[in-house]
């Protein structure tokens, strides 16, 4: 039997269906990658398997005796008193021994790095979402459910979180936009689309080619279907002939198909914007000399001297409370240093986006927030309605005209985008703009930026946002030292790697060794095992093709529940072998090249 089961499963609040008579199992041990734009309805699903919402319409069934934790969006109010008892009162009422309730706490503290005297309500919000975290964690589910983990947290916490998952044997469900983490961690994405969930075995990878093909067949088969219409319609009108009696089937037929077009629901589209570029500035946009800055007990940054010049594309990365916020206010002359020396450019044209929506007026209606009492903006030069400007960033008439408390956290950032490019600048201050935002946005947003000629400082999490947008890196290294690196994140990564070798290697010295070490060989059977290996990583990668080309047909699920279980269990098999073989491989590989 499947760990939950979602049968033909209805919600709606108001308007379109969130869900609409959406089917889906989640198999033990699979892990599913949820995705889907803002709004759709991911959250409402998940709350859904929780057991928070019941929907209008369906059934949701669970394994006799499953547990079941998750970890919400948005960090509750409530959330109060020291992180060990935020972890005690998680396991009160589980079927736990008390000599496991020391235990399960101990591992969880340490796999997260938290400290349990530390008193909640002053913590940072990255610090609340892993308590939050730890407090699903903590009751060893055998089904977690995710709603954006990575939200708020650092590079660091991230890595261990998914090291954590990982080693999970139980299943999992999240709805992520951290890209690098969907791609580590799923066995399996699922797609809510118009109230529908589609399934899609393998990577974010091949579901974006599946996806991509679903999309444009779809187009076709309705652009094929709207020219029958317009044709029956047009038979309809020229009159008497319709109106026969040996004719009435062929106007019910017409009427069925009205009702079929009417009942669509048609693909959500992109948002549609650029970057206004205001005139450009000096060719130094800022300089810092000797720049210290403390906060409580150490300093954030000391001593540091950069130059930013006009068109660098920066990226801000180091562990939440470093400094990093701070960093860009003493930049952009929002507060003063306490030390050292800051020289801004001239003309600068400086548009900010805040991972608190602080630039947000949240008495205001959307509209309001674009162009106060008007109805207008300028764009390009050209004077647009403010409603159809919002429009080209997905928010709907009743939206636009609502207030910005009734926007969910994604939305939010899409309104800070459209704020910011309604307005020319020469610098764009991003500070984590990729949080809550559906991939799709977040993908448009990185083509956005990269037209943008002017100067971009970014803080992100997002290991392949931050690759695909900057060139060099500021890192926040500890004790208030940062460093500048060329590339993103993995040219960062690569840098470090090498550095940490370096510093491992013996020093050389001028004695002279006294015997010559003579490289390993490999044994007759290693060699035997190398001849071998490329055979049997290319019958894994075939078995692991055929698997996925019988899990994209839809049919593959609705056959027996224990083929399907078999099937996922298979199929994490052979990426694990793959991976084993190919570290094998090399090894193997290198050992031989040393003897050559």
């Amino acid at each position: 039997m499947a760990e939950l089961s979602l049968a033909q499963a209805t919600h709606s609040f108001g308007g379109h269906p969130l869900l609409d008579r959406a089917s889906l199992h989640v198999e033990r041990g699979e892990r599913i990658g949820l995705l889907g734009r803002n709004g759709s309805g991911k959250s409402t699903l998940l709350q859904i398997f929780t057991g928070a919402i019941v929907p209008d319409e369906g059934e949701v069934a669970y394994r006799q005796g499953l547990r079941v934790a998750g970890l919400e969006q948005e960090v509750p109010r409530s959330l109060r008193g020291t992180v060990l008892a935020q972890l005690q009162a998680a396991l009160e009422g589980e079927p736990v021994e008390d000599w496991q309730v020391a235990e399960f706490i101990e591992k969880t503290l340490q796999h997260l790095s938290l400290d349990p005297a530390s008193d909640v309500e002053h913590l940072s919000a990255g610090s609340k979402r892993r308590v939050m975290l730890a407090r699903a964690l903590v009751v060893q589910p055998d089904l977690l459910i995710l709603d954006e983990p990575t939200n708020h947290l650092d590079l660091q916490a991230i890595r261990r979180l998914e090291d954590h998952l990982l080693r999970r044997s139980g299943s999992l469900v999240f709805v992520t936009h951290d890209r690098a983490f969907l791609m580590k961690l799923a066995t399996r994405i699922v797609a809510l689309d118009r109230g529908r969930l589609a399934s899609y075995p393998g990577d974010y990878g091949k579901y974006r080619e599946m996806k991509d093909a679903e999309l444009v067949s779809e187009e076709m088969q309705n652009v094929v279907f709207d020219k029958k219409l317009a044709q029956e319609e047009a038979w309809l009108r020229r009159g008497i002939k319709a109106r026969r009696t040996r004719n009435q089937g062929r106007v019910r037929a017409l009427r069925a198909m009205r009702e079929k077009r009417a009942q669509r629901r048609e693909i959500v589209g992109r948002v549609s914007a650029k970057v206004q570029t205001a005139e450009r500035t000096g060719q130094i946009v800022a300089r810092t000399t000797d720049l210290t800055h403390s906060f409580g007990q150490g300093p954030l940054i000391r001593d540091l001297s950069l130059e930013i010049q006009r068109g660098d594309r920066i990226g801000i990365v180091g562990p939440n409370g470093c400094g990093k916020t701070t960093l860009l206010r003493i930049i952009t002359g929002e507060l003063e240093p306490e030390k050292g020396g800051l020289k801004l450019g001239t003309n600068l044209r400086v548009a900010r986006f805040d991972q608190l929506h602080s630039t947000l007026d949240q008495n205001k209606s959307v509209q309001e927030n674009i162009c106060d009492e008007g109805d207008t903006v300028t764009v390009a030069g050209k004077s647009r309605h403010v409603i159809g400007y919002l429009q080209d960033f997905l928010f709907t008439t009743d939206q636009i005209r609502g207030p910005v408390d009734r926007l969910s956290g994604g939305e939010r950032n899409r309104l800070q985008l459209a704020r910011i490019l309604s307005r020319p600048c020469n610098v764009l201050i991003l500070d984590e703009p990729t949080n809550d935002l559906d991939v799709e946005t977040m993908e448009l947003l990185e083509e956005i930026l990269m037209d943008f000629d002017g100067t971009l400082l970014v803080v992100s999490h997002d290991r392949v946002f931050l690759d695909n947008v900057v060139t060099s890196t500021l890192v926040f290294e500890g004790e208030g030292r940062v460093r500048e690196f060329v590339g993103g994140y993995e040219d960062w990564q690569r840098h470090r790697t090498e550095e940490q070798a370096r510093a491992r290697k013996p020093a050389a010295t001028s004695e002279k060794p006294k015997y010559s070490e003579r490289p390993r060989r490999l044994s007759f059977k290693e060699q035997e095992e190398l001849e071998a290996l490329p055979g049997e990583i290319e019958r894994l990668e075939e078995e692991r093709g055929a698997l996925e080309e019988k899990m994209v047909d839809p049919a593959f699920y609705k056959g027996e529940e224990s083929e399907i279980a078999a099937a996922v269990a298979r199929l994490e098999e052979i990426r694990l072998s793959l991976e084993w073989s190919f570290e094998r491989w090399e090894q193997l590989e290198a050992i031989a090249e040393a003897q050559r």
